[in-house]
């Protein structure tokens, strides 16, 4: 089980991107918009995550409300594995069998449950298309302004839409090249 826990924080960290035609590109750096990232949205969704030789695939609800969130993760047959919850007293994994572990932290928390740190704090902008606030970051853009490229904290976030009137984004890849490479990828089925 405890593989399974590890698995699903490294889909949590999910954000993936394929498949849209290639359009004109421009580098720019991207002032994070605080009161943008802040604002709640409901999305549901499927992921899938590798790490090395190891993956796996599933489905998402997350409620992100401000400074709390709540991500539950299902198998692709709609199994709850998990239930994370975080705001600003912390962090909580409530696994399917009962077992709960907390941190301070997301990086903290998935560090423990995956031996590495993930990004979960980062995804709530990045699946809107900003950068996190307070970290350097390089923003590639199509010919209409939408992102196709974000850089930050080490991890690649690519951008991918159902169409070229398509304002956000449907689809995410997320790579993480250091050391044993990550790689998340998601598909927002539904935002709210």
């Amino acid at each position: 089980m405890k593989g399974r826990l590890r698995t699903l924080a490294l889909i949590v960290t999910l954000a993936a991107l394929a498949g849209c035609a290639e359009l004109p590109r421009r580098s720019v750096s991207v002032a994070a918009d605080a009161a943008a990232i802040a604002t709640p949205f409901d999305a549901e969704g499927r992921l899938s995550a590798r790490r090395g030789s190891e993956g796996m695939a599933g489905q998402f609800v997350w409620t992100h409300d401000g400074a709390r969130d709540r991500i539950v993760l299902s198998s692709p047959l709609g199994q709850t594995i998990a239930r994370l919850y975080g705001d600003a007293a912390g962090v909580r994994v409530e696994a399917s069998d009962g077992r709960v572990e907390t941190a301070p932290a997301w990086d903290e928390l998935t560090a423990r449950t995956l031996g590495f740190p993930l990004p979960v704090a980062g995804l709530a902008a990045w699946l809107r298309g900003l950068p996190r606030p307070d970290s350097p970051n390089t923003m590639e853009r199509d010919g209409a302004g939408r992102p196709l490229l974000l850089t930050q904290d080490g991890w690649e976030i690519a951008y991918s839409y159902a169409d070229d009137a398509a304002a956000r984004a449907a689809r995410f890849t997320l790579r993480y090249p250091g050391g044993e490479p990550i790689e998340l990828r998601i598909v927002v089925d539904r935002w709210q």
